[in-house]
């Protein structure tokens, strides 16, 4: 018998002066079987970072074709698609074939796959790609439950991640920006 998915119960308040969203969102998201806290995390902290009112996630690990994270216009076209993770250059290079806009959240330690991808794909304009730091990503992950609620703040490139005990800073490296 195949294992289900684990739904979990996110409630985000999104303040990104960056870009000008002020948002309360309460979404449930799906956990693979084989998913792990840290993706997990990285998935809801895209949606954050990457909010729009049109943003889903897909089917991700359950397909290979989708990504972890994509904005469709109401014409069923993909304007925006983001991957978590380290995904290698052909994956890049296709997903950012499929939408006028694409970015990757990295987390792990990236520096070999910096090394080994950023040069196969900094020639493409429109792709964003940006690490979370490792510690402090960790942590996030270790505190993620199955009802959640973060308050996520973004102000110069930098993520400060509250759920209501303790506030964690995740200041964000660009490793390539559009």
């Amino acid at each position: 018998m195949a294992l289900q998915a684990t739904p979990y119960k996110i409630s985000l308040d999104i303040s990104d002066t960056d870009r000008g969203v002020y948002e309360s969102v309460k979404l449930t998201v799906a956990r693979h079987p084989s998913e792990t806290e840290l993706r997990l995390s990285a998935r809801i902290l895209a949606y954050a970072l990457f909010y729009h009112s049109e943003l889903k996630f897909g089917r991700g690990l359950s397909d290979v074709d989708d990504a972890a994270l994509w904005q469709i216009s109401l014409a069923n076209v993909i304007e925006h698609w983001i991957d978590v993770g380290q995904p290698d250059h052909e994956r890049i290079i296709k997903a950012s074939r499929r939408a006028p806009a694409m970015s990757v959240l990295v987390y792990g330690n990236s520096r070999v796959w910096a090394e080994k991808t950023l040069p196969k794909v900094n020639h493409l304009g429109h792709v964003n790609i940006v690490a979370l730091p490792e510690a402090a990503h960790q942590q996030i992950a270790e505190r993620l439950s199955r009802n959640t609620h973060w308050g996520v703040m973004i102000a110069d490139h930098v993520v400060y991640l509250s759920d209501g005990d303790i506030q964690i800073e995740l200041p964000l490296v660009a490793l390539q920006a559009p």
